[in-house]
């Protein structure tokens, strides 16, 4: 496992549109792997791949290790299927844009279709917090940034 450089704010891999994954080999699974691990030491709750520079529709959270037990989750491919239509308006950072956050509007809840690493597909909702990550994590495989869709704080 290996550590990746983060990419910032001005590079064009993170305002690209990611690109489909359509290998599924240890390849994916050890950039999978490095995404956590640099994720953990950043210290984040989320990372997409094309804030570690590969532009694919990839993206790693766990809401839950700063707090307690780590609780890591993997989207391969993801798409966001149905959404609330209430938001909640909450303050956001990004790895990407260190030293700033940004007031985002995010809806309560989301529906999400993904694939594991071996290709599988799933799917479930996620509310809260996690709700925010993966919408978060989500904009960027859209080539978006919180500096586009939020106000600084």
């Amino acid at each position: 496992m290996a550590i990746h450089p983060l990419r910032f704010e001005g590079d064009p891999v993170l305002l690209a549109t990611a690109a489909t994954v359509e290998c599924f080999d240890e390849t994916l699974a050890s950039l999978v792997r490095d995404m956590f691990e640099t994720m953990y030491d950043a210290p984040g709750r989320g990372l997409a791949a094309p804030q570690v520079g590969v532009s694919r529709r990839v993206f790693v959270v766990d809401t839950q290790w700063k707090e307690g037990d780590p609780d890591p989750m993997i989207f391969v491919n993801p798409q966001i299927t149905a959404c609330a239509g209430e938001e909640v308006l909450g303050a956001e950072a990004c790895l990407s844009i260190p030293g700033k956050s940004f007031d985002v509007s995010r809806p309560v809840w989301v529906d999400l279709t993904w694939q594991d690493l071996d290709g599988a597909s799933h799917q479930g909702r996620f509310e809260g917090m996690q709700a925010i990550c993966v919408c978060h994590e989500y904009d960027h495989l859209e080539g978006l940034l919180i500096s586009q869709t939020g106000v600084l704080q």
